[in-house]
């Protein structure tokens, strides 16, 4: 262990609290009504089969043009899965335009598994102010 870079990891770690959440911590979010915009990247079709209650659907092709989302709130994105780049290819373009941006680790999986509510269809969709 004499190799093991203790502060690269205190670095590697805070960062990932600043710029990550997990589908518990986003569930006491909505819980306690905290000003967040909750983003699914996924297709439509896949939105409509299920989402995150109040989440807006800004898929692939629209992040350039982002409709619904907030520069004076934290942005949570979220994908299909563990290992789906859609929410960090969403993060480097939104964040270029000055959204704040965060992602839910895991994905729309790990939002079933931590027995969070689905919404489908349109449900209850939450329309955020444009910025």
């Amino acid at each position: 262990m004499s190799n093991y870079d203790i502060e690269g990891a205190k670095r590697h770690f805070a960062a990932k609290l600043r710029f990550t959440t997990g589908p518990h911590e986003l569930g006491h979010m909505i819980e306690t009504d905290q000003d967040v915009v909750i983003v699914d990247v996924r297709l439509p079709s896949d939105y409509r089969a299920g989402h995150i209650p109040g989440a807006v659907n800004l898929p692939n092709g629209m992040w350039d043009r982002p409709k619904h989302l907030r520069k004076d709130a934290v942005n949570i994105l979220y994908c299909y899965s563990q290992t789906c780049h859609l929410a960090a290819e969403a993060a480097v373009k939104l964040l270029a335009q000055g959204y704040p941006v965060q992602e839910m680790e895991g994905g729309f999986p790990a939002w079933q598994a931590n027995g969070g509510e689905i919404v489908t269809g349109n449900g209850r969709e939450r329309v955020a102010a444009s910025s």
